[in-house]
């Protein structure tokens, strides 16, 4: 698969951000149906979907090159956004393993790599890093390899240990998250680190997900999607940086909605590493802003009807309390009532 990609662009400051016209269609949009309520909507992970997010185990696309640099920006301002405990090092080479192979099969010219036992050759392009090691020596590496290889991958990571008929949350790659702090969460159990979501516990829906995760079985690995909306293309919108970001929700007004506003999507993926029997959390995310967006006439009529419609308290969570109505009136126009396929394909082949 060919990345197409660009040299750079900044989530942050000038927000520089764009989607070109395929990255508009390959958008993973998360709504299938008018309306939208808590669900475990897991399905198997495999390669091909309704867009060509779906085409690889760990999708990589156009903006790789400015993701990764922002990664190693919010790390070099915070450490602690990669921390993983003592007791998962056997887990951090089964994520390495799976992302480099994964990487190389799906992407060969631009990722590649050469076993000979247990030395080991790796070579991101895109990123100018050619590097041998021995597989299992951590100090053959740079940093410890769990971060040596999430520093390469688009989207955030979390290992999850799985003892005493729970899962625990034991380290993580998170630098692009939607307000949640690993530092805080790190060591928590799965109904711990899920507290805050509301209507969602009442439904039980956290219950079935635990209960399904716990038997999730290796080379099976399962998918789901997650969504909120947040004010410009901005990667890390962190509890510890919200005097940074949060001021930016009080600039959204009806003349600038359709710029400023942007669906953020999470292609959450779920896999059993095969030494440790951790689950790797992968949590790709993707930003579209509200004219990109209403580029494709279904998703923007769908879109209106979700928000116009949504459960208050999950209106609230998903961070469209202050100005969903302004969205909604944005959004309005688009739909003229039509019945809407269900799926999220986009259904033409252009925007």
């Amino acid at each position: 698969m060919d990345l197409n990609l660009k040299p750079t662009e900044s989530f942050r400051g000038d927000y520089s951000y764009a989607n070109s016209d395929e990255a508009i269609l390959r958008f993973p949009f998360p709504f299938p149906e008018d309306v939208y309520m808590y669900s475990v909507n897991i399905e198997p992970h495999v390669r091909g979907g309704p867009t060509k997010a779906f085409d690889a185990v760990f999708d990589l696309d156009e903006h790789y090159v400015g993701d990764m640099a922002d990664r190693a920006l919010v790390l070099q301002e915070d450490p602690l956004r990669c921390q993983v405990l003592p007791h998962m090092m056997e887990a951090e080479w089964d994520t390495l393993e799976l992302l480099m192979e994964s990487l190389a099969q799906d992407y060969p010219q631009h990722f590649s790599l050469t076993k000979n036992g247990n030395e080991w050759h790796w070579m991101n392009r895109p990123l100018n890093i050619d590097q041998h090691f021995t597989f299992g020596i951590a100090d053959t590496l740079p940093c410890p390899p769990f971060e040596y290889i999430t520093r390469q991958v688009q989207g955030d990571f979390s290992l999850q240990d799985q003892r005493d008929n729970n899962l625990f949350m034991d380290g993580g790659m998170v630098t692009s998250q939607a307000d949640w702090s690993l530092n805080f969460d790190i060591g928590m159990s799965f109904h711990e680190w899920h507290g805050p979501v509301p209507v969602a516990h009442e439904l039980g829906v956290f219950d079935r997900a635990l209960a399904f995760l716990l038997r999730l079985q290796h080379g099976k690995p399962v998918r789901r999607l997650n969504w909120t909306l947040t004010v410009n293309p901005r990667l890390d919108t962190s509890p510890e940086n919200y005097p940074v970001w949060g001021p930016e929700r009080a600039t959204v007004t009806p003349e600038n909605v359709g710029h400023r506003m942007c669906l953020r999507v999470e292609l959450q993926t779920l896999t059993r590493l095969p030494r440790s029997n951790a689950i790797l959390f992968g949590i790709r995310g993707y930003l579209i802003r509200l004219e990109e967006l209403a580029r494709v006439r279904k998703w923007a009529v769908r879109l209106h009807r979700v928000l116009r419609d949504l459960h208050p308290e999950i209106a609230e969570y998903k961070g469209t309390g202050r100005y969903r109505q302004t969205i909604v009136d944005y959004l309005a126009p688009f739909d003229d009532g039509r019945t809407l396929n269900s799926g999220i394909a986009p259904e033409q082949d252009k925007v």
